[in-house]
């Protein structure tokens, strides 16, 4: 197994225990409290869990090597887990309004308060490790599915300090705070959700790769020994991998060989530039005058 394969797969199980550890905590606060806000917190967490359950099954089916019926692998298994991951976090946007407009309308007092700032606190910093953990991960495989995932967590640690900082005030007698803090959240949540529904939508839709990629792969191909131009470039992306093509100008009184030659190299050149790339390249012989 190869080491990002590693790292997807210990990083979606550390993802599935912290959810698991969460909800069995804050279902406790809930029942002791009788809090809304750790019933909103609590409904969220096990959103993240279904969610994470997607994502293990997702990045595992995503990096089975390609076959007959899927010759292209299964990339794309990722950028639907980020659809429907960005369903998730937008109905966890929706939840948090429903219940501040609620309690808006129905101010009440909080029993054991305590006991849910406790539990609040805990929840950020076990949510706080697994975010840094899969932050190395993204930095390593720039995996979309555990991106969403680590988006989730990320508004998990905003909704946490929001519920802490809404108990806090309640117990000093502002009533109103959690419903506030809660509508701010749900707002920069649906944000969050269109971005990453957006880009799992672009990769479904075979979006080219970045300019910045695109210009490193045209610079290399200019500046290839015995290459007279390109034509019928393209890019895309499915799920880590990246299918590079291109017709490259060769100059017509080249032997096939030598034509193979500087292809061949130029293959391996932007390979060595751009990990988990597939490159096509047609060589077309191409008049020189003179």
């Amino acid at each position: 197994m190869s080491n990002h394969a590693l790292l997807l797969k210990r990083v979606t199980y550390a993802s599935v225990a912290t959810a698991v550890i969460l909800i069995v905590v804050k279902a406790i606060a809930w029942y002791m409290s009788g809090s809304i806000g750790i019933l909103a917190s609590l409904i969220d967490s096990l959103m993240d869990s279904f969610a994470s359950i997607i994502n293990l099954f997702a990045v595992r089916y995503a990096l089975q090597p390609a076959d007959d019926d899927h010759q292209y692998g299964h990339g794309k298994a990722e950028p639907l887990a980020g659809l429907a991951q960005a369903s998730f976090i937008a109905g966890s946007a929706m939840f948090l309004i429903f219940n501040a407009i609620e309690r808006l309308q129905n101010p009440q007092p909080l029993n054991h308060g305590n006991i849910g700032i406790a539990v609040m606190v805990f929840s950020i910093v076990i949510t706080a490790f697994l975010i840094l953990y899969q932050r190395h991960v993204i930095k390593i495989t720039n995996n979309l599915a555990i991106k969403a995932d680590s988006l989730h967590y990320v508004t998990d640690i905003l909704t946490n300090f929001s519920i802490l900082l809404a108990l806090y005030l309640t117990i000093k007698g502002y009533l109103w705070a959690d419903a506030t803090f809660a509508i701010l959240i749900a707002l920069y949540i649906f944000k969050s959700a269109f971005e990453i529904g957006n880009d799992s939508f672009q990769q479904l839709m075979d979006k080219k790769l970045d300019d910045a990629t695109e210009q490193l792969i045209i610079k290399t191909i200019t500046e290839t020994k015995g290459a007279i131009g390109y034509h019928d470039f393209r890019t895309r992306q499915s799920g880590k991998d990246k299918f590079i093509q291109f017709h490259l100008e060769l100059d017509d009184r080249m032997s096939l060989l030598d034509a193979h030659t500087i292809a061949d190299g130029l293959e391996k050149q932007l390979m060595a530039l751009i990990p988990d790339a597939e490159v096509i390249i047609h060589e077309d012989p191409t008049p020189v005058n003179g």
